[in-house]
């Protein structure tokens, strides 16, 4: 009576058309979850680093250090018959075309860019160059660094160079302009002048092509607030600013001078030694 059960085996049999019937069933009712509409943190970890304002720095040293390496070659040249004396003017060049090349090739005029002067500027503004700390955006001026070139005086070389330089830039109408304007000032202090005039952030970068007791290296001295001598001495000149070597117990590298420079407080003053090869 009643219903008759049977004992189970310890190996239930499974129906051969049961696993193909069930992978058909299971794919047909398999919904996959709804993604979140909000990013994962592991996508954030994912995401570039934002650009700093001094990403620029180490760029910047590189192209300095390519153009002061090659500069020094022809520094330290010495001609075993004394025939060829690259002139001021040349190593100047030198110097800047490198540089430019080097900062083309790593894209840095988009941040940081260079800009020679026309010879009448450089009679006007003192400067051979100017370096410019640009805001990505708006292209707007941060940071400017007006440069002049201080070469090593005394070779009979160097003072014909500079003369036969002097004379070709006379001929040229805009150039007299230039002279006439600049007045008796020398042209450190056209250079200074002209920094003080924009403000505290825009400095004067003196570069030495070599030193008298050191005639193949170059060194700098910059400052926005060279203008600060001036009531206290009766010029500023090549002799003043040689002085801050001597001052001076630590030379800044080129990449500790434009670090010093990016954060420095607004309207600060601030005076570095720095040696660039």
């Amino acid at each position: 009576m009643g219903q008759r059960f049977s004992q189970p085996s310890s190996r239930p049999s499974v129906s051969p058309g049961f696993l193909p019937s069930f992978k058909r069933s299971s794919s047909r009712s398999f919904n996959p979850p709804l993604q979140s509409l909000h990013p994962s943190i592991f996508a954030t970890l994912r995401r570039p680093p934002a650009a700093k304002p001094n990403d620029f720095i180490p760029l910047f040293s590189d192209c300095v250090s390519a153009a002061a390496g090659r500069t020094q070659e022809y520094l330290g040249f010495q001609d075993p018959e004394h025939k060829f004396h690259p002139s001021p003017e040349t190593l100047t060049q030198i110097f800047l075309m490198t540089y430019v090349t080097q900062s083309v090739n790593l894209n840095l005029p988009d941040a940081f860019s260079c800009s020679a002067m026309m010879p009448h500027q450089r009679v006007l503004l003192g400067a051979d160059w100017v370096w410019a700390l640009l805001d990505k955006p708006t292209k707007t001026l941060k940071v400017q660094i007006a440069v002049q070139v201080l070469h090593l005086p005394g070779s009979t070389a160097v003072e014909s160079s500079a003369a036969g330089a002097t004379a070709g830039a006379a001929a040229s109408e805009s150039v007299q302009m230039a002279q006439r304007e600049s007045g008796h000032r020398n042209s450190q202090e056209r250079l200074v002048d002209f920094c003080s005039s924009v403000g505290k952030d825009c400095y004067a970068l003196f570069l030495f092509f070599g030193k008298k007791n050191d005639k193949e290296n170059i060194y700098g001295v910059l400052s926005n607030n060279l203008e600060a001598a001036i009531g206290k001495c009766s010029r500023i000149d090549r002799t003043l600013i040689e002085n801050f070597f001597k001052g001076s117990r630590y030379l800044h590298t080129p990449s500790g001078m434009m670090q010093a420079v990016v954060t420095k407080r607004k309207d600060d003053p601030l005076t570095l030694v720095i040696k660039f090869s």
